[in-house]
């Protein structure tokens, strides 16, 4: 029930907040680059992994965003992916940094790097070769657990929610495991699933494909992935489409276990809790959310402007661009890293 409470206040700020409070902030250049993504380490180190061409490449901040490192090169991969939301992952572990990446041959690469030293390969997650064309994946960790999650076409060329686990911070991999199979035969087949571990759990929202309509769902288990449940559809309206939204969404699970969704249907920006209606945020697409010890923050891109939007209802304009990505540093900074013509580009908020 409190669970419930928060986020129905939440909501109620935001609807009578919304689009009263807006302020632009000022944004970085950071390198050339394509499909960022970020994490930030228990020291507030932030790490950025980012493609350009067939090259993997990495940077980091020590001043909490204000610069970053020259480029590093942690692999060349030939056919490299890093467009349309087909970009490398990375997550923070014990053991290190970890990132994964996949290419147009349908592997999914692993990379791993502990403090000071050299980035080392630890092979493919895949256990079946060339059965990720779609390269869309994600990855998120735990203390030395690790989980990545992918569209599989393996055995009828029909794209499936697969998942691998890792013990050892991504140093290996388990056997690859099905998560959930349509029965309409496929998911979406162009949309990004989210992941999130945390207390043992794992947490997938992926976009179905049922019965016409492209909806997302939350599964989920309780057993550090080695089980999943059935999955629960998320919000109570459908979106009937004969096509591809290219537009996953994303997943958070706060301090206090409580879920948070953020996702597009047409052309509307959508917070849900699973089992609650969703929650009409904004207008437009290519969401994510970060939740802090000062509630849930989204950020999406709306008439080609990168916005976020506080739990206060205030959105801050933070440039123009594409794929979004918002990172707690602090308690009291987020960043936002994004896409503007082959750029990357960063802003640093205060919370």
């Amino acid at each position: 029930m409190r669970k419930i409470l928060s986020f129905i206040l939440t909501i109620v700020l935001l609807a009578g907040c919304l689009d009263k409070q807006t302020s632009t902030i000022t944004d970085k250049v950071i390198t050339k680059g394509q499909m960022p993504n970020v994490a930030v380490d228990k020291k507030t180190k932030i790490h950025l992994v980012y493609g350009s061409g067939d090259s993997l490449l990495y940077s980091m901040s020590l001043n909490k965003g204000n610069t970053f490192s020259s480029p590093e090169t942690i692999a060349i991969l030939p056919g490299l992916y890093s467009f349309a939301t087909r970009g490398p992952q990375i997550t923070i572990t014990n053991n290190g940094v970890l990132v994964t990446a996949a290419t147009s041959s349908g592997n999914i690469f692993s990379f791993y790097k502990a403090d000071n030293k050299k980035w080392l390969p630890s092979g493919k997650v895949n256990d079946r070769d060339t059965i990720a064309k779609e390269g869309l994946m994600s990855l998120s960790s735990e203390g030395d657990n690790a989980f990545a999650v992918w569209l599989d076409l393996r055995d009828d060329r029909h794209n499936k929610l697969f998942g691998a686990k890792s013990n050892d911070g991504g140093r290996s991999w388990s056997k690859n495991m099905m998560v959930y199979t349509s029965p309409d035969s496929t998911i979406c087949e162009c949309c990004k699933p989210s992941v999130a571990v945390k207390d043992h759990k794992v947490y997938i929202m992926f976009r179905n494909w049922l019965k016409g309509n492209r909806d997302l769902y939350l599964i989920q288990s309780a057993n550090d992935g080695q089980t999943f449940g059935e999955a629960q559809k998320l919000g109570k309206a459908s979106w009937q489409l004969n096509g591809c939204p290219m537009d996953g969404g994303a997943i958070a699970v706060t301090n206090d276990k409580n879920i948070q969704t953020v996702w597009r249907r047409e052309s509307k920006i959508y917070s849900a809790l699973p089992g609650m209606p969703e929650k009409e945020i904004g207008e437009g697409r290519g969401c994510s959310l970060e939740t802090t010890n000062k509630g849930t923050f989204y950020s999406w891109v709306e008439n080609g402007n990168v916005v976020v939007l506080d739990p206060r209802g205030k959105k801050n304009i933070v440039g123009k661009g594409i794929q979004p990505v918002i990172k707690a540093i602090d308690n009291n900074r987020l960043i936002c890293v994004w896409e503007s013509d082959k750029q990357l580009h960063s802003s640093v908020i205060d919370l």
